[in-house]
């Protein structure tokens, strides 16, 4: 079959094309899944280029929660899989032949339903979904039948980004009417956490460029705010809360914004009624954030780090994504063999950039990828 491999931690070039990689064979409990959209993730990148340190800030690896690192080369990476059923493992129904669905991308170390304290993922620990086929757990690949979805929509609901967002929404038990901060908003994880926010009944404030500000309030933000000059970013919050403190915040940014997010939330205490939250999963603007921890334990400020989520969270995702309550944010589809030119968009990505990017083997580009490419795209 055709792949893209990852040969090593490094740059683009570690990320080879081959179309002569042995197709997989399910194994027990397995089914094999014709692949026709992957979406593509930060994470992707931050695995090629070794930048999850846990120990030194300039140490060059990757997950190793269980003590030992999994992610070995080559490696096929992509997580947020869709596809066909085409074969079964053993002890697995035939009947599920011909069915699509989306991939729950985890490797769970147990089949503990409500929590998943090793993370590691489809695409890192063991090949992923940039190839044509990939053999999966039977009980992981989630039928979706929804004929109102094409398939690269479907991977853009993937689990990589709206499970983690999910994640961060239960782990600081964010509730209906409670005013969340959602940062990063434009990407995958926050388009996700807007539309869950209003699933839940809460309310979400977008922190994003204002170009983008027209999309994401058509996805559910109630404000669209400026990160803009620092020290008046807070006020910008409470103008666009009327003056109330946000209940909690969704941080994908880390760095120096982390320390203004906790701002937003303690400026007046009298107004609150339940303790401030910070779930965070994601260091795009910096993995070293200065903060005093006298504001955080006098303030009793709760911080959640927050990496991927359980298999009970996945199955409601999945629930809201057949009853139409999810929607995809599509930004464009790229062939497999031009990932390369789909990782130097994505870290370049302009104004314009709203949700995911999805990649499709060449051999299902006409059908599934064609539709959705950028304009110009042959």
């Amino acid at each position: 079959m055709a792949a893209m491999l990852l040969t090593g931690h490094g740059g683009i070039d570690k990320l080879v094309y081959r179309d002569d990689v042995s197709t997989p064979t399910p194994g027990p409990g397995e089914v094999l899944v014709k692949v026709t959209a992957t979406a593509k993730n930060n994470t992707d990148r931050k695995a090629r280029e070794g930048l999850y340190p846990t120990k030194d800030k300039g140490e060059v690896t990757s997950f190793a929660m269980g003590g030992a690192p999994t992610l070995t080369f080559p490696r096929i990476q992509g997580a947020d899989v869709a596809g066909r059923v085409v074969a079964v493992g053993e002890g697995v129904d035939a009947s599920r032949i011909g069915e699509r669905g989306l991939l729950d991308f985890n490797l769970y170390p147990d089949a503990r339903r409500d929590l998943n304290l090793m993370p590691d993922y489809y695409g890192h620990g063991a090949d992923g979904g940039f190839a044509e086929y990939i053999a999966v757990p039977s009980d992981q690949f989630h039928q979706v039948p929804n004929p109102e979805l094409a398939d690269a929509e479907l991977a853009a609901m993937g689990m990589c980004s709206y499970q983690t967002a999910y994640h961060m929404m239960t782990s600081a038990g964010v509730k209906a009417g409670e005013r969340v901060l959602v940062s990063g908003a434009s990407g995958g994880v926050g388009t996700a956490l807007i539309q869950l926010c209003r699933i839940v009944g809460a309310i979400p404030y977008a922190v994003s460029q204002p170009d983008k500000a027209e999309g994401l309030l058509a996805l559910g933000a109630e404000a669209v705010i400026d990160r803009g000059d620092l020290p008046t970013f807070v006020d910008r919050v409470r103008d666009a809360t009327g003056g109330a403190p946000v209940d909690a915040v969704m941080d994908l940014v880390g760095g120096e914004m982390t320390d203004r997010f906790i701002d937003t939330m303690i400026f007046d205490m009298r107004r609150r009624d339940s303790y401030p939250r910070l779930s965070i999963a994601g260091a795009s603007g910096g993995n070293l954030s200065e903060i005093m921890w006298t504001r955080i334990y006098l303030y009793q400020v709760q911080i959640f780090g927050v990496s991927h989520g359980t298999r009970e969270e996945a199955e409601q995702l999945v629930a809201w994504i057949r009853s139409g309550q999810l929607k995809p944010v599509l930004h464009a589809a790229f062939r497999l063999s031009d990932l390369h030119e789909a990782e130097t968009y994505f870290v370049n990505r302009g104004s314009n950039y709203l949700g995911k990017i999805v990649i499709v083997p060449d051999s299902q580009w006409d059908e599934h990828g064609a539709p959705f490419a950028l304009e110009g795209q042959e």
